[in-house]
């Protein structure tokens, strides 16, 4: 039975990851906002870094969290064992030259998280508690009026809740397990147990609660892994350029990771890259948007920018660590000494470090980065999950669900689950597809509205007072000024600022 419903999971995964439909569909996004938004991405990075992740906040804005707490909450959910074992399994099956296509899906999905950022800021709503809401479920069916607005929304809605079982939970809490057993010989109940109970403590407090934890843990966890991986690569600084010299040809050559030539490798390094790039940075799948939607900000573009660093951080920093480490130790060409075949997945990058690495240092850094990053994914992933099953069935379900999300972690770190990878490519695929047909349908709005602000403010330093003054005349901006003043009114707190006009904004019950 369960062989049968891998080789399901495997057949839809490959149809969805096929050459045919969300590969060109990743890629001809991601490259059509590039065009769109002016190279956004690339123009912008400085502002944006210096925004999110030095002055942090944004005063006098409105929202729940900090600017820099909802980059860490994304952060959290998306450095995860994708940026290890995700790495090791796209190198080990579609070999070095899938790390360039993981760029690609990296650069090119930086447009993509800022306009689904912008987005989920724009169409934010209030919750009956007064909590800001927001992401693909709303600004899909808000901003694309009629019904193919509400079936994208509700489409988005229903794959993310199952999604965040897959990629941000049963996947996580395994890998935790399976290493921690592997590396200091703990049983996968005990780990099970502390990390349930763990994960509970943090999120019965809900965004506040993971957007305090995620903003002390994220920045530690990853300066520790990069840190170790740039020590590595400082002791074989004289194989990298024959490193990205394997990578860049491989990518279109189709050499495979264990060796040999197949016409059909660089298919599979392409759509290899582009799964595991997407579960790693998970730009273009619209959960980033959820976390940026709780954010403190004075205006869209500002915390759009802020979140788009989170795909560079994720991708082109750690991302590429580990891919330089595995193909600069040569971990990838290993062969495992009992099956006679090529290491798996979860051994690649451990032995790639060890490698590098005096004594058990190798192990113990992998171990530890992957048990740091994949805490911290479910911590934001159950955000994710928990804001979407509200859209389904209100607020009273909130707490529940923190529950039985919590009590998932559980099962996933002590059941064997071959299928959990299939399950969340699947569901990562699905999530993205309406998401994607939504930011091309709205992508005239956020040019727009996007080119109005970067006019006056390209360093993103001005004040809420200048915006005010610099947009009076701009309507998207006093809608949603307007929009921002009753979210503040609806949960007791006084606007931030004076609106320049009155709209009637619904609160979700």
């Amino acid at each position: 039975m369960t062989d049968k419903l891998q080789e399901i999971l495997d057949s839809i995964g490959g149809v969805i990851w096929g050459p045919f439909v969300l590969i060109p569909l990743l890629f001809l996004t991601g490259l059509y906002l590039t065009f769109r938004l002016g190279g956004i991405q690339f123009l912008r990075l400085g502002a944006a870094l210096n925004l999110g992740l030095l002055r942090r906040k944004d005063p006098g804005a409105s929202g729940d969290i900090t600017q820099f707490q909802a980059l860490t909450t994304a952060l959290a959910a998306t450095v995860g064992t994708g940026n290890i074992v995700g790495v090791a399994t796209a190198i080990g099956i579609g070999g070095p030259g899938a790390l360039f296509w993981m760029w690609i899906t990296g650069l090119l999905g930086m447009a993509s998280k800022y306009t689904e950022a912008f987005l989920g800021v724009r169409y934010r709503q209030a919750d009956a508690k007064g909590d800001r809401n927001g992401g693909p479920q709303y600004y899909l069916e808000k901003g694309i009026k009629g019904p193919v607005g509400k079936i994208l929304a509700w489409s988005f809605t229903v794959f993310a809740v199952f999604a965040c079982f897959g990629i941000g939970n049963l996947t996580q809490s395994n890998a935790i397990a399976a290493n921690v057993e592997n590396s200091f010989n703990v049983p996968v109940w005990v780990t099970g147990v502390i990390l349930t109970v763990l994960a509970l403590v943090v999120l019965v407090g809900g965004i506040k609660s993971i957007g305090r934890v995620t903003s002390g843990l994220v920045p530690v966890m990853i300066v520790f892994y990069v840190v170790a991986a740039l020590y590595i690569l400082a002791m074989n600084v004289g194989d990298i350029p024959a490193a990205l010299g394997t990578i860049f040809s491989d990518a279109f050559t189709g050499t495979a990771a264990a060796g040999g030539f197949t016409g059909s490798v660089f298919i599979i390094a392409v759509q290899y890259g582009f799964a595991r790039g997407i579960f790693s940075n998970e730009s273009g799948m619209g959960s980033a948007a959820i976390a940026a939607a709780a954010a403190q900000t004075s205006h869209p573009v500002r915390q759009g920018l802020v979140s788009m660093t989170q795909t560079f951080i994720d991708t082109i920093i750690v991302v590429t660590m580990t891919g330089l480490v595995i193909v600069t130790t040569g971990a990838y060409k290993l062969i495992d000494g009992e099956t006679n075949e090529q290491l798996s997945a979860a051994l690649m990058t451990g032995e790639a470090f060890s490698q590098g690495l005096p004594g058990e240092w190798g192990h113990w850094v992998v171990t530890i980065g992957l048990v740091l990053f994949a805490f911290s994914t479910i911590l934001g992933w159950s955000y994710y999950g928990e804001r979407n099953i509200v859209r389904i069935f209100g607020r009273s379900v909130a707490i529940p669900f923190r529950v039985v999300f919590a009590l998932v972690v559980f099962i996933g770190a002590t059941t064997q689950l071959e299928i959990a990878w299939s399950f969340s490519d699947m569901m990562n695929g699905l999530m993205a597809i309406p998401n994607l047909i939504g930011l091309l349908i709205l992508s005239g709005l956020v040019a727009r509205e996007t080119r109005a602000y970067l006019k006056f403010d390209p360093k993103l330093r001005a004040t809420p007072e200048e915006i005010e003054r610099a947009l009076a005349s701009e309507p998207g901006y006093q809608q949603w000024r307007a929009r921002e003043a009753e979210l503040d009114r609806a949960s007791g707190r006084e606007p931030q600022r004076p609106a320049t006009s009155t709209i009637s904004v619904p609160t979700d019950e």
